[in-house]
């Protein structure tokens, strides 16, 4: 009997169960999704920034410019920034940054995924760019300042949050958060906390207070819409939102947010470094740097510029010019508004707004303000959103009775700022006006030629023109030291007898020229002592031609003169043109006994790990045997003690200079000298223009000259002249309490 054995069915074995296809199918799609995505991710980072750029900060670093006492005057950049380590950042302004920008900073990994998805889905249902507004922590920010672009596309976006894991894992989040706060934007050209607390309030970090920290907090969302400066109402919202944050997070008690509140907003007028009172001496530097270095070097890279620049010098400096030129701009008398907007196409006189109105406010500029209209005998005037009054007080310098006399609705004048109340948008002012009038000064320290202070007009912004270094002028009498050093190698003494009389010159073509001194009058047989102190014209220009006129063009060239110097005898009254500078070195001379000091104003550079690029001493060389200088020097001295320059006796000091004064009175000047500076001031019109009859170099400039020189010498010891028979001198520390290095002198025959 057979046995039949069942034998299963295979074509039913080969059918798999639906479940494990489903399972194959999902394991193959996962696997194309991993490689999809890994592969992307890799593509991705292929093309990535280097996160360790983040650290470079070299591109971006600031010029600075040191005075000679180290403080910075000055700051060249493209974005200023200032860079600080997390220790300095304050405890306010880090919870102020995450209360603002990222609450969770310490404890997610570089994502906020609940944001993201958060942003995902509200972007959505908007149907807009997802992953929008709100989604982004400190360390995706920071990764965005790497890709360098805030454009909202999804490649964007990929990139910032793989740049964000990256970050995370190369550094600590106190190294994160030092980064952020080193290199976010925060508004006109500041980058970085520290920047920004320099710039608007004058500040370093450590000394900020809360509501300055929620305001610096609150600038990088946004530092144009924020700024301070520009919209200081929207400033002042964004920072109390800031600290209302900071009270909901716990971070400060909502008592302590309320009084920050209620704090006003108090911006510094100029950011340090700005170059207020220096701005012609900056641009010197910066056109020396030009001239020397990179524009990578100077501008990206970082600089630090050491210069013999005095600050305190520099400041009298600037304060006694602007005062000499508006004191004697005032005396030539009112010359009206500047225009009536009521006349002009730009009726609306309710929107005007003047170009000098985009700067803060600042005690003691002179602004242009619009009168609106009178009240109780009293003009309003309006300067931005601020509004003053004046009466006959402020406008008696003019002469008029009220402000009504001389003033209309719709005038546009200059006015001088007293005070301000920023608050009750209130402005205290009288009437002012402009200089038409210029000048400069400079100043050299005598045994080394540094450049102590130099301005080099009224105003910087109206022109950089640099009066002090570039203007070729007329120098008048200042030259007659100079001849009579010529004569006195000649043999000529202090008591030679020289004639003040008539004389009459006729030069190669035929042409009569009498020249006539300054009063009009002669005295006959005079020393030349008398003649140099009252500065006599005839009796210097018969010494000239006695000597030879051609001998007062090598000497002049022996002391550094450059211009152009024709051998003609009207060159012994001073017709010739030089720059102030060239002439305060020439005088130096005297004081120094026959040595002249090159003059300089750049005494190191060092790059930005401070390696030194370069490093400057002084250069000295001779001019006169130190017998002739002395002579000179005591015949200059006693222009000061009985002469022209007899005003400047008021110092009450060891004093030497020489007045001058150009034909029609276009030129003004006095160069004067103590033992250690010597100061040149010149004042003109930049076109010639005379400065009325009688506006002599000591009616105009010697009153600048010791305006600056009892400020600068104040509280300063009393300092002698030194003497041939005491031996050469030698350079002392400077006035400034710095010591410049020793010269090195070259000996050329006089």
């Amino acid at each position: 009997m057979l046995l039949r054995i069942k034998i299963p069915s295979r074509k039913r074995n080969r059918t798999l169960p639906i479940w494990l296809w489903l399972f194959f199918a999902v394991l193959i799609l996962f696997s194309a999704g991993a490689g999809a995505a890994l592969g992307i991710r890799y593509g991705y980072e292929y093309n990535l920034p280097n996160v360790q750029s983040l650290e470079d900060y070299r591109p971006d670093v600031i010029t600075e410019v040191f005075a000679d006492d180290g403080r910075v005057i000055g700051e060249l950049y493209l974005e200023r920034r200032i860079i600080v380590s997390y220790e300095e950042i304050p405890l306010y302004l880090q919870m102020a940054i995450l209360a603002t920008e990222d609450k969770h900073f310490y404890t997610h990994s570089g994502i906020n995924y609940f944001s993201i998805v958060r942003a995902v889905t509200k972007d959505l249902i908007r149907r807009s760019f997802p992953i929008g507004k709100g989604a982004s922590t400190i360390t995706q920010q920071l990764s965005r300042m790497l890709l360098l672009t805030n454009r909202k596309t999804y490649d964007r976006k990929i990139k910032e949050i793989l740049i964000a894991w990256k970050i995370e894992k190369m550094y600590s989040k106190q190294q994160i958060l030092a980064l952020y706060c080193n290199l976010h934007p925060m508004g006109h050209g500041l980058y970085g906390v520290a920047a920004a607390a320099d710039g608007y309030f004058g500040k370093r970090l450590k000394d900020l207070t809360l509501e300055e920290c929620a305001l610096i907090a609150g600038l990088p969302s946004n530092p144009t819409r924020y700024s301070p400066r520009l919209h200081p109402t929207a400033a002042v919202g964004r920072r109390n939102l800031v600290l209302s944050r900071m009270a909901d997070e716990g971070m400060i008690e909502p008592e302590l947010a309320s009084q920050a509140k209620r704090k006003p907003l108090t911006l510094t007028q100029h950011a340090p470094g700005d170059g207020e009172t220096a701005p012609h001496f900056l641009e010197n530097v910066r056109q020396y740097l030009a001239s020397r270095y990179s524009t990578d070097e100077i501008w990206r890279r970082g600089l630090q510029v050491y210069t013999t620049l005095n600050a305190e010098m520099q400041e009298a400096a600037y304060t006694a010019l602007i005062n000499g030129l508006e004191k004697y701009d005032r005396k030539t008398g009112w010359r009206g508004p500047i225009v009536n907007i009521a006349e002009t196409a730009e009726s609306d006189m309710n929107a005007y707004a003047h170009p000098g109105w985009r700067a803060p406010l600042t005690q003691g500029r002179i602004i242009a303000g619009l009168v609106e209209g009178f009240e109780q005998g009293h003009a309003i005037i309006r300067i931005k959103d601020y509004r003053g009054r004046i009466g006959p007080e402020e406008i008696r310098w003019t002469g008029a009775e009220s402000p009504a006399a001389i003033l209309k609705s719709g005038d546009l004048a200059w006015f001088r700022i007293h005070s301000f109340d920023d608050n009750e948008k209130t402005v205290s002012l009288s009437l002012d006006q402009r200089p038409k009038v210029d000048g400069a000064i400079i100043v050299l320290e005598n045994g080394t030629g540094a450049i102590k202070a130099m301005v080099g007009g009224y105003d910087f912004r109206e022109s950089e023109f640099n009066r002090a270094t570039q203007a070729m002028r007329q120098i008048g009498s200042t030259i007659k030291p100079l001849v009579y050093s010529a004569a006195f190698e000649k043999g000529l003494t202090q008591e030679s007898i020289i004639q003040d009389t008539p004389f009459l010159y006729t030069d190669d073509l035929g042409r009569p020229w009498e020249p006539r001194n300054y009063d009009g009058e002669f005295k006959g047989e005079i020393t030349v002592r008398q003649a140099l102190t009252e500065s006599r014209n005839v009796p210097t220009i018969k010494v000239a031609a006695d000597i030879g006129i051609e001998n007062v063009v090598v000497m002049a060239r022996r002391f550094g003169l450059t211009g152009s110097i024709k051998p003609y005898l009207s060159l012994a009254v001073g017709a010739c043109e030089v720059t102030p500078l060239e002439m305060a070195s020439a005088f130096t001379v005297f004081p120094n006994l026959g040595i002249q000091a090159r003059p300089y104003f750049i005494r190191k550079v060092e790059d930005y790990t401070h390696r030194i690029k370069e490093e400057n001493r002084p250069e000295t060389h001779r001019v006169l045997d130190p017998g002739i200088a002395e002579e000179i020097l005591d015949l200059l001295c006693n222009v000061v003690e009985n002469g022209t320059a007899k005003k400047a006796r008021s110092l009450g000091r060891p004093l030497g200079g020489k007045t001058g004064t150009t034909q029609d009175f276009t030129d003004a000047w006095f160069i004067g000298f103590t033992p250690s500076l010597t100061a040149a001031v010149w004042v003109g019109h930049d076109r010639d223009e005379t400065l009325g009859e009688g506006q002599s170099g000591s009616v105009v400039a010697l009153p600048i000259w010791i305006e600056f020189m009892e400020r600068t010498l104040k509280d300063r010891p009393i300092e002698n002249f030194p003497s041939f028979l005491s031996g050469p001198r030698t350079p002392s520390a400077s006035p400034s309490g710095t010591r410049d290095p020793a010269p090195r002198e070259s000996i050329s025959a006089p």
